[in-house]
């Protein structure tokens, strides 16, 4: 690289072409005599000739000039330029590249890759080599470090992507210990901006090897965090952590389906100063009992998306009541404990046991006031067969008559401890043991047993034991029964014989009993939980790579988040459990401990520019320039042509001016859709002004495509959006319309194009989309009006019905029905005579929103759910969209063939 001051030269030797501006000089002074007219008769022609001979005229000196100036500006445009160039590298050995890959680098890493590739630019220019080390474990064995070629570092980076889990700077640190350089290095640290433990010594590691620049982001550029819900009254509250507590920021937290529907949206506002917020989500228990997973609208990232599964739905928990409340004294009655316990997190019914068994539950409560009878025991131990839950608890009509609904054998009478007549005090509890499905839960020391029931010593006690006191004594046992449970607690489930059931204790220990459900993913000490599906680090769903192990049920809570078990859902698809990032990474701080001496950075900040789009530009309108002048000079440039070239030439020296002003600007000019529109067979959407709708259509086009090149022959680009008055529709076989109330109308230069397109045998799909507001709205509604409107002036023909037997029935899925967002709307065909377009209908008339239905996220997900009848309504959906390209492209060789029985026939006569 050549650098004067401020300007650089990539490739400098490109300037010495300027020693060849002498002899360009040279040539240009010449330019051959200007023609003359000479009248036709004969006469007059020999009269005027003179047989001298002339010589060549001089150029004049500002065209010479000009001309020079032109050659000078491209061979400075080879050069490639550049405005503000980067300082050179340091030392002598090869530039090291540290880059944090951790899941905190998901939310700006195109930044990060593009700040990579310029500095291997600057290495491969001062030919130095490169090693590229990342911090984020990869799960294998890592290889040795090793300098290597810039292409191939570049190629490298490029396939960089941000891992799901946390960064391990000490390892990193440990390969680049073991790394052998030559010379000193130039060593840059692209960090996340996340502190960490080990962040001071890996950046002393980094110091070692040569100068060190870190690169970090700011406040607006650092991770975030989404923290596991709570509950309470009913209500989400979702936890959302900044790094970095400066200025206002306002966040958007959404709650999905597994569909990809939207559930709830809610906004968090974080006040200067503040670092952390909850969003308060309040669904009804069918939405909230749907929720997939709730995320950060706009940030692509596994810290910012927790999973949902079983733990926080709401599921139905029935308690078992014979007699009747004495509504003076609610404190006195279990059932009231009870209640207000559960309530926050699982919808309570209250009855008989016969009639809660009739319903559908998932945990069923019996109080010390509920005897269940023989008729209720037998109903209690087939529903516990077949997965059900029975939580028992004791009081004094179970110690003074023991039955067999009980996991262990019990002691007649009960067990006072305290009171004026005993020596002992009230116990409390100890801590859980890591097999009981309560582990993990802290114990409060004010919370403390009077009475209990006492079990008989037996050799599984032990193994039966989910709770005990710090005595050794069961508080809560339980056994399996069928597929479920029956657990007993040894107290009352009110203030009588303790007074656990006026703590928080109580409430996680019921939760914890409920998440052992049937349906949900219970946590036992038996069996491992296969992965299902695991999160990338922009949080978008893959299939588990063979890398994913296992995780044992029992130490499920406390598994930390690593290439082993990258986040994401495991176990059954009947029963699962979900691995958030964010149970094991609860905060995060910026980044502080940087070593001393260190240059520090900031992504995006203002770099090189270069100046070769701008010098092209320029000589493009330099030649152009020279062109016009050439031909004034030869009288070739009349008034008359000026005035006709003159638009032609204003309009085309405007599109080259802001394109070279915005050389990263997609500016699609005619020739650039055409070339787009005929490289491959695309789909094409119309353009409606409205960008939600257009954003759908794309979306929609986009699912359909992708289904076609799966499932048929047809082989799909990425579809195309079109502008009825200026694009050119005839590259198209199909146009996907979406009707909208404030579409303008069409001129009359766009009703010719369209009724050109459908002349020569285009197709086009008019979808009103209201539907979903009633049959009577899809017929006579605002869209379909808005349609009549649209379509005057277009050559339509008569509309009916799809006949049962069209070809649209047939030509590629055998169907009647024709849903799409919506079911139940009327599809309109034309009804041509077989010698117009060979009896294909160009119009196809619907309100079912197709696109809707169609449409993707980004992570192939469905957008948007299909009402009423949900995923096989979509591939209904699917079907027509094959079926309608089919119909387009083909035409009606399928009605054709109902014709063979009868051609046949007649062949034979």
């Amino acid at each position: 690289m050549l650098s004067f001051g401020a300007l650089a030269f990539a490739a400098p030797w490109a300037l010495a072409g300027l020693a060849a501006l002498p002899v360009i000089w040279w040539l240009l002074r010449v330019t051959p005599p200007t023609p003359r007219r000479v009248a036709f008769p004969a006469i007059r022609l020999l009269l005027d000739l003179r047989p001298r001979e002339e010589t060549p005229a001089r150029t004049p000196l500002w065209l010479i000039l000009l001309r020079m100036l032109l050659a000078a500006v491209a061979i400075l445009a080879l050069a490639q330029p550049l405005l503000n160039p980067s300082s050179g590298l340091h030392g002598s050995g090869p530039l090291v590249l540290a880059v944090d890959d951790g899941w905190a680098a998901a939310r700006n890493w195109r930044l990060r890759q593009e700040t990579m590739v310029e500095l291997i630019d600057r290495a491969d220019r001062a030919g130095r080599r490169v090693v590229l080390a990342t911090t984020a474990p990869a799960g294998e064995a890592p290889r040795p470090l090793e300098p290597m070629r810039a292409t191939e570092a570049r190629l490298a980076a490029q396939a960089l992507a941000p891992r799901p889990w946390p960064v391990d700077r000490t390892a990193a640190a440990e390969r680049l210990g073991a790394l052998r350089l030559e010379g000193a290095a130039n060593v840059v640290w692209l960090a996340d901006g996340i502190e960490s433990l080990d962040a001071r010594a890996f950046g002393e590691r980094l110091q070692r090897l040569g100068g060190l620049q870190i690169y970090t982001d700011d406040g607006d550029g650092l991770a975030r965090l989404v923290l596991p819900p709570r509950t309470e009254a009913g209500e989400l509250l979702v936890p959302v952590r900044r790094a970095r507590a400066q200025g206002e920021e306002q966040l958007f937290v959404r709650a999905s389906a597994e569909d990809g529907r939207l559930l709830a949206r809610e906004t968090v506002r974080l006040a200067p100063g503040q670092r952390g917020a909850e969003a308060r989500l309040e669904l009804p228990l069918e939405l909230r009992n749907r929720v997939h997973r709730i995320e950060i609208e706009g940030e692509a990232s596994a810290g910012t998306t927790v999973l949902f599964d079983e733990r926080w739905r709401r599921r139905p928990v029935g308690i078992a009541f014979a007699g009747t409340l004495d509504a003076s004294q609610p404190l006195l009655s279990d059932l009231h404990y009870l209640q207000r316990a559960l309530a926050p997190f699982s919808d309570v019914r209250i009855g008989t046991v016969a009639d809660l068994l009739r319903r559908e539950l998932a945990v069923l409560a019996l109080p010390d006031s509920a005897t269940p009878t023989p008729e209720d025991q037998q109903r209690l131990q087939r529903w516990m067969e077949e997965g059900g839950i029975v939580l028992r608890f004791a009081g004094p009509a179970l110690a003074q008559q023991p039955d067999a609904m009980v996991p262990v054998t019990l002691r007649r009478g009960d067990r006072q401890l305290g009171g004026a007549l005993s020596w002992s005090r009230p116990a409390p509890l100890a801590p859980f043991d890591p097999s009981s499905p309560f582990a993990g839960i802290a114990v409060p020391k004010d919370v403390t047993v009077n009475r209990q029931v006492l079990a008989e010593p037996a050799i599984d006690l032990n193994q039966k034991t989910w709770a005990k006191l710090v005595d050794g004594t069961p508080l809560v046992t339980g056994e399996r029964r069928g597929r479920g449970w029956l657990a007993l607690v040894h107290t009352t489930a009110n203030t009588e014989w303790s007074n656990l059931a006026i703590s928080g204790l109580f409430v996680e220990m019921l939760q914890r009993v409920v998440t052992l459900s049937e349906g949900v993913a219970g946590t036992t000490a038996e069996g491992t939980l296969p992965p299902l599906e695991t999160l990338d680090g922009f949080g978008r769903p893959h299939e588990p790579g063979t890398g994913v192990a296992p995780i044992a049920a029992g130490a499920f809570a406390g598994t930390p988040v690593d290439p082993r078990h990258p986040p994401g859902f495991y176990g059954t698809t009947q029963a699962r459990r979900a691995l958030n990032l964010t149970q094991s990474v609860t905060d995060v701080t910026p980044l502080a401990s940087l070593p001393s001496g260190a240059q520090t950075l900031s992504y995006g900040s203002a770099g090189e520019v270069p100046l070769r789009p701008w010098l092209l530009v320029a000589a493009v309108l330099l030649g152009l320039l020279d062109l016009v002048v050439g031909y004034a000079l030869r009288g070739l440039l009349t008034r008359r042509r000026l005035v006709r070239a003159a638009p032609a030439a204003v309009a085309f020296l405007a599109v080259l001016a802001v394109g070279g002003l915005e050389p990263r600007a997609q500016q699609t000019t005619n020739d650039e859709f055409a070339l787009r529109a005929t490289a491959e067979t695309r789909l094409a959407s119309v353009r409606t002004g409205n960008a939600a709708v257009d954003a759908v259509s794309r979306a929609g086009l986009t699912g359909l495509s992708s289904l076609l090149v799966r499932r048929t022959a047809i082989e799909t680009a990425e579809p195309m959006e079109v502008d009825v008055e200026r694009d050119e529709l005839a590259f198209f076989p199909l146009l996907y319309w979406p009707i909208t109330a404030e579409q303008p109308g069409l001129s009359a230069r766009a009703v010719t194009k369209v009724n050109t397109f459908l002349r020569n045998g285009g197709t086009i799909l008019f979808d009103t989309r209201d539907q979903g507001m009633g049959a009577a709205s899809a017929v006579t509604g605002g869209g379909m009006r808005r349609l009549r409107q649209l379509a005057q002036g277009l050559q339509i023909g008569t509309l009916v019905p799809v006949p049962p037997d069209h070809v649209l029935t047939k030509a590629f899925y055998l169907m009647q029905d024709f849903p799409g967002r919506y079911a139940g709307g009327q599809v309109w065909v034309e009804q041509l005579d077989d010698r117009v377009n060979d009896g294909v209908a160009s119009v196809v008339i619907g309100a079912s929103d197709w696109a809707g239905a169609w449409a993707v996220d980004e992570a192939g997900r469905p957008a948007f759910a299909a009402v009423p009848g949900g995923e096989r309504q979509r591939e209904m959906a699917y079907r027509f969209g094959i079926n309608l390209v089919m119909y387009a492209l083909t035409g009606n060789y399928k009605a054709d063939q109902v014709h063979v029985p009868a051609i046949l026939e007649r062949l034979g006569q």
